[in-house]
Order: C-alpha cells, then structure tokens, then sequence
C-alpha cells in the first residue's frame, strides 16, 4: 500500500545514485515545458545549471515557478515532486563551484573537474528553488 515519505526519506530518495529530475517550467504562453536535470540538495534548495539561452532558462528569468519529478520506475515504485521558485545567478565562482560538486554526482569525482570547467562558464546560470511543497509517495504498488 502506497505510502508518504518522511522528510528523511524523500530528501535520501531525491540524492540517492544518479537519478535525473524532470524540471517543468512555464513558457511565455503559460504551457508547461519539461526536461531532464542534473541536480544536487543544498538544504531546503534545489541546485542545478543551465543555459541562459535554453528554453528552460528562458523560462526561468521569465517566471520562476518550477515543479521538479524525481521517479523510481521499478516495483514498487516511488516518486517525489518539489513545487518552488527558482532564483537565478549568474555569478561565475558560484556557477563553476555547483557545476563541479553537480557533476561528482553524476559523472564521479574523476571528471567532476571537467564537467565543471564545461558547464561553469560565461552563459551558464545557477539555479536554487526553493521548496515551498514536497509530495513524496513511495511502494505505489506494494
């Protein structure tokens, strides 16, 4: 039977190995837009990067309202949705810092310098959300 997480739960859930987040944000129009995201927890923040000039920066310098879905496909299945609003910087020690620590997570500390030094540049944002509301649902099918 389905159950809903402790605080402790989604946030190990959400940071557990390398899974994506599916980041919705509001297009001009007010239509949604999703698209996969490297993303790390820093207390009550979500932190990603992206590019200023990607439908999602676009979006997010528009309006920041964002919902982020982190799933577990597999039985017996899990999922945990962040609702918040997103700030935006384009601070460059900033960027390259989160760049590098986002990429350990997903590419390993042996290329977290690499990713870094890529994706921690001019044109590239930091992003944090903070999290105004969390549902967190795990054994869907238990």
């Amino acid at each position: 039977m389905a159950q809903k997480m402790t605080d402790e739960e989604w946030r190990a859930f959400v940071s557990n190995g390398t899974r994506t987040g599916k980041l919705s944000t509001v297009r001009a129009d007010g239509s949604p837009h999703v698209a996969p995201i490297w993303f790390l927890l820093d207390g009550d923040e979500l932190v990603f990067n992206t590019g200023k000039e990607t439908v999602k920066g676009r979006n997010l310098a528009r309006d920041g309202r964002v919902a982020l879905c982190v799933d577990d496909d597999r039985p017996p299945f899990h999922f945990v949705v962040l609702n918040g609003r997103a700030r935006v910087s384009e601070e460059l020690d900033e960027v390259r810092h989160w760049a590098t620590r986002i990429a350990a997570r997903y590419m390993g500390e042996d290329r977290a310098e690499e990713y870094g030094a890529r994706n921690g540049v001019p044109g590239e944002l930091l992003v944090r959300v903070g999290i105004d509301q969390v549902v967190a649902v795990k054994d869907l099918a238990a």
